[in-house]
């Protein structure tokens, strides 16, 4: 049976030398760890604000499955519009630019995890050297030029003791995974953009009916003034007054027209194509919806449907484990390199055995003195934790923010539309009261040029109104997150406890 305990006098002398040791390794990591003990980040993650009653005070029904879907455009049932956000996503450059920094991140996050595993290399040399006479080169070989042939196959791995590499990895994922949620966010900020601008679009169509038919209104009524004139029941001025306002109608169409191949031009930029592909989409026949229905428990659920929200707390996890790393660095590092081949003065005796190498070589270091650099590094790590919580504080801040001015807003629109709609029937009766009259010669054309311009003014706010109701569900949809669901939940919220400990 052989025994464990060192029998020659060297081994015990080794044995004692490495016993004597340790204790002072113990107390020197022990120091290490009081060295950064009072360097702490500051920053805590705020939860949601609690706006339950808000959301039951805005007259807007709750139901749990009111999340958007990730299709929610198609709530507007405008085929053209479905198969031009699905054009827009899919030639995007932007959305493109995205991808490629998820993958830049995913390569760096293998580059990174690279460090958790051994590495080895084969390296080959040949070298022609003078051999000093007066070093400690042996005769016959001192004085002499030789060749020095190597060839050694190297295996080197670093003890992860205290978790450094694996922590760095772990950030790296942190990050990947919040370029990843970015490049969701860019999509539902791609989308959202095409249906505004589609909004906008259809808009303008409108505008130019009401545009239209005033003026067919106003050719009538020049028609009627010339009718007028030659009864002798109206004057040379009605005739020229009638005429004056026609080059201004024909002139708000003429611009409201140019408004339309804008908006065809920037729906095209947004396709990621040239203004040849805008002059192709047709009229928009977008359909507002008549109920509006919100998700329940909004402040809670809020964090997993904003892909806003959710990369920041990535950013948050990601730079809770750069604080591990750097806190890392204040602790020895063990190395374990070794080698083995063959290295010979002469190429002809390279293959024997008896030039053959062998070597084991246990490495360990520890930062004694190094001017502040490391509780530099990691003061640093804890402010940049504190940047990145109170970004995501604030993130969720303006994510409320943003839900509630839809919400505000959606609730006094109702209101205001109901309003609008009477009022243009009010100005309509009006106006066609005072062209009859007109044509009995019972009204004066100042008369009629008055209602018609209150008409036109109340006939846009209705059209303006009615696009913001199109504008306003598109917010909705995108202020809660536009149908995102994150796949894996980030553990951000566990971060502020874990960065804590020294």
């Amino acid at each position: 049976m052989n025994s464990p305990i060192p029998q020659g006098p060297k081994d015990v002398r080794s044995t004692l030398r490495l016993a004597a040791h340790l204790p002072m390794a113990v107390l020197m990591v022990a120091l290490t760890g009081c060295a950064f003990s009072d360097l702490k980040p500051s920053a805590k993650m705020a939860p949601p604000q609690d706006v339950e009653q808000t959301l039951a005070a805005s007259g807007i029904s709750l139901s749990p499955a009111a999340w958007p879907s990730d299709t929610w455009w198609t709530s507007f049932n405008d085929p053209q519009l479905n198969a031009l956000v699905q054009e827009a996503l899919a030639g995007s450059p932007s959305l493109r630019a995205a991808a490629a920094r998820v993958h830049q991140a995913s390569a760096l996050e293998d580059i990174q995890g690279a460090s958790l595993l051994p590495h080895a290399d084969v390296a080959m040399s040949t070298t022609r050297e003078r051999f000093s006479s007066n070093g400690t080169t042996p005769s016959p070989v001192k004085g002499t030029w030789q060749n020095v042939d190597q060839a050694t196959f190297n295996l080197g791995y670093e003890l992860d003791f205290w978790g450094k590499n694996r922590e760095a990895v772990e950030a790296a994922v942190g990050r990947r995974h919040a370029l990843e949620v970015d490049e969701r966010a860019a999509a539902l900020m791609l989308s959202t953009s095409v249906v505004q601008a589609y909004i906008s679009l259809q808009d303008t169509y409108e505008q130019l009916d009401v545009a239209q038919t005033l003026l067919n209104q106003q050719e009538q009524i020049e028609t009627l003034t010339q009718q007028r004139f030659a009864a002798e029941l109206g004057t040379q001025i009605d005739i020229k007054q009638s005429q004056a306002s026609l080059p201004a109608s024909r002139a708000n169409i003429a611009a409201l027209k140019e408004l339309i191949e804008l908006n065809q031009n920037k729906l095209a930029s947004l396709l990621g194509k040239g203004p040849d592909r805008g002059r192709s989409i047709a009229r928009p026949r977008m359909l507002a919806s008549n109920s509006v229905a919100l998700p329940t428990h909004i402040p809670a659920e809020l964090i997993g449907h904003r892909p806003d929200v959710v990369a920041q707390r990535w950013r948050v996890e990601a730079s809770g484990h750069e604080i591990k790393v750097a806190k890392a660095r204040f602790y020895p590092d063990v190395n374990l390199t070794s080698f083995i081949g063959m290295q010979s003065l002469a190429f002809d005796t390279f293959n024997d055995r008896s030039s053959r190498i062998l070597g084991f070589s246990p490495a360990i270091s520890l930062p004694i003195f190094e001017g502040g650099r490391l509780r530099g590094n990691l003061d640093a790590q804890d402010a940049a934790y504190d940047l990145a919580v109170e970004n995501y504080n604030q993130t969720v801040v303006d994510a409320l923010r943003d839900i509630a001015d839809q919400l505000a807003s959606l609730r006094w629109l109702k209101e205001r539309m109901a309003q609008q709609n009477e009022a243009v029937a009010t100005a309509q009766a009006a106006s066609d009261l005072v062209n009859k009259r007109y044509a009995a010669g019972l009204a004066t054309y100042l008369q009629v040029l008055a209602t018609q311009n209150t008409t036109l003014a109340e006939k846009r706010q209705l059209v303006t109104l009615q696009s913001r109701a199109l504008s306003l569900q598109a917010n909705l949809s995108r202020a809660l997150g536009g149908g995102y669901r994150p796949e894996i939940n980030a553990t951000a919220d566990a971060t502020p406890t874990v960065a804590d400990k020294s």
